[in-house]
């Protein structure tokens, strides 16, 4: 053996050494408080715990993380960032051009992410080549629920087209039944849209129009189509929808008050905690249409200084991601494990659905992020679009003004 093998030996022992008297440290920026969302991050803390890390929560309300960001940026700005902070899409990115996020490579390189994680999710994980973030779930945004009692009493299938569905609400209607129950908020009306674009004019489409934001495809008839269905859509929603919390619409399917509702996965646990089973009481479909819109919870790593810190940063990766966690966090929440090796047994029939279906749009590149829950474009760009996506829902504006405005509007935001 010669010295430089000698001496790198002693190098890496030394550094094992270190990392084992390391005790495991982490403060956890997260805004994870309704009831179902603290259970189930409880259970990456009890993992972390038995691990020998302690945990530090903070969690922050309100505004479905806006407060969270606002507090993240004055610890930024302060040289006090926190450990791992839950963020997705863009953003990761956005604050790793500010030189901020923390290179977890080696974590995901040993525990063999890129070969368990779809390419596309991955993809949201990396900053210029390196892994700067852990995926922890994945929920689709394009989902139709559906009240089945409603649906089996006047003879009608689950739609697989948007002339189908529009058959259906129009025979619902003229049986005094509410057929879409919505909220009048712009994130619910950019959810319903989205589906609508990727339905009317397929994954390549969307592509174009909602992350490539290719004016072509923005003032296309296809987005004019799109436009004319959520004003048909309009038409279907009850007149009290304004303000609505998503929740409350979700209730209505329930209840029996509507027969569908468009809404991401987090609406199957409004279901699953009134009692009622998939199949039995409630039907759940993919919006119709081709492909899958994704919107992935992770963590992102800052930098910080001190050997406990970082430890705790390696640590949480490795459960963030670990079968165990990506099992009954999921089982929690809601929503589907990001990584493609976790059983399913123990998963309602929707998860199952979901999770194959990501399965085989992913092979197929049909896999898609969602711009309305943020993991598609910017701030400016996706705000632009929703604004008037949002103006047109609640108006009497013509398709073709629509996209007119959306073209200004996406133009004057970059």
């Amino acid at each position: 053996m010669n010295m430089k093998t000698i001496l790198a030996t002693s190098v890496a022992s030394f550094c094992m050494a270190g990392a084992a008297l390391a005790e495991p440290q982490a403060e956890v920026l997260h805004w994870w408080t309704s009831g179902g969302e603290a259970r189930a991050v409880a259970v990456l803390q009890q993992e972390f715990a038995s691990r020998g890390g302690e945990w530090t929560d903070m969690p922050v309300a309100g505004g479905g993380g806006d407060a969270a960001m606002t507090a993240l940026r004055a610890r930024v700005l302060s040289g006090n960032a926190p450990t791992a902070v839950q963020l997705k899409g863009p953003a990761i990115q956005e604050w790793y051009a500010e030189g901020v996020l923390a290179d977890i490579s080696d974590v995901a390189e040993a525990e063999g992410w890129a070969d368990i994680l779809p390419a596309s999710i991955a993809g949201h994980m990396q900053c210029e080549g390196t892994w700067c973030a852990a995926p922890v779930n994945v929920h689709r945004v394009d989902w139709v629920w559906a009240n089945k009692a409603i649906l089996d009493e006047h003879g009608i299938a689950m739609p697989t087209t948007w002339d189908e569905f529009n058959a259906a609400a129009d025979k619902l209607q003229a049986a005094g039944i509410t057929p879409l129950a919505h909220g009048g908020q712009a994130w619910q009306d950019a959810t319903v849209f989205e589906t609508v674009v990727l339905g009317l004019g397929g994954p390549d489409f969307f592509r174009s129009a909602l992350i490539d934001l290719d004016m072509d495809a923005l003032t296309s008839d296809t987005m004019k189509a799109a436009f004319d269905q959520m004003r048909t859509m309009r038409g279907y929603v009850d007149a009290n929808f304004s303000g609505r919390d998503w929740n409350l619409a979700t209730a209505m399917v329930m209840n029996g008050e509507a027969a569908f509702q468009i809404m991401g996965d987090w609406a199957k646990g409004e279901f699953l905690a009134a009692g009622q089973v998939p199949g039995e009481d409630f039907l759940c479909g993919s919006t119709p249409g081709d492909g899958y819109l994704y919107n992935v919870d992770s963590f992102a790593m800052f930098e910080v200084d001190g050997e406990d810190a970082q430890a705790g940063q390696a640590l949480l990766a490795e459960l963030i991601v670990g079968q165990n966690f990506q099992k009954v966090f999921n089982l929690n929440k809601g929503s589907i494990p990001v990584r493609s090796d976790v059983s399913l047994d123990e998963f309602d029939s929707c998860a199952v659905t979901s999770s194959n279906d990501m399965a085989a749009t992913s092979e197929a590149g049909s896999l898609l992020p969602s711009y309305a829950h943020g993991m598609a474009l910017r701030g400016a760009q996706a705000g632009a679009i929703t604004d008037v996506v949002t103006a047109h829902f609640n108006s009497d504006m013509s398709s073709d003004d629509a996209v007119q405005m959306l073209a200004d509007a996406v133009a004057n935001s970059m």
